[in-house]
């Protein structure tokens, strides 16, 4: 077997190796304690995306003054965020207090690797999608347009 041969098949191995490993991140979202329903529902828009797109989660809830005398009503609202996005996540480590702060970490459901190969597979169709949609109008264009010379020339 050729050297040269040998060489670049182990490099091409090694550059799909990389493209499949996916580096997982924490990413942190931040509530309070008094939070509104509507801003819980954004909150809990980006947990999901964050999620969707294979990264772990780390939920916190801060509290102020008089808040840091009633922790279960944290755990109460970590728990709600849990069971609304259950099918997306798991509980990593459950809700546990330290000092001003609640934590929860949560952990998707599938791969960092599954979920780039997802992603990268919807946006190559949408963008087959916008070219036979070009195409199509090109073509209804074109024969517009004979159809339009043809007309002329009676």
């Amino acid at each position: 077997m050729d050297y040269g041969k040998f060489k670049y098949e182990a490099a091409q191995k090694a550059r799909d190796a990389r493209r499949n490993q996916a580096n997982t991140q924490l990413k942190e979202i931040r509530f309070r304690l008094k939070i509104d329903d509507h801003d819980f529902g954004v909150k809990k828009g980006h947990v999901e995306r964050f999620l969707s797109a294979g990264d772990k989660v780390k939920v916190m809830i801060m509290f102020r003054g008089r808040e840091q005398s009633r922790p279960e009503a944290g755990v109460r609202l970590l728990q709600r965020l849990a069971e609304e996005i259950g099918d997306l996540a798991i509980v990593e480590s459950m809700p546990r207090q330290d000092g001003r702060n609640m934590t929860m970490v949560l952990a998707p459901t599938k791969r960092k690797a599954d979920a780039v190969n997802e992603q990268r597979k919807r946006r190559e169709a949408e963008r087959a999608e916008r070219r036979d949609k070009r195409a199509e109008r090109a073509s209804k264009g074109q024969s517009r347009a004979a159809g339009d010379a043809a007309t002329d020339n009676d």
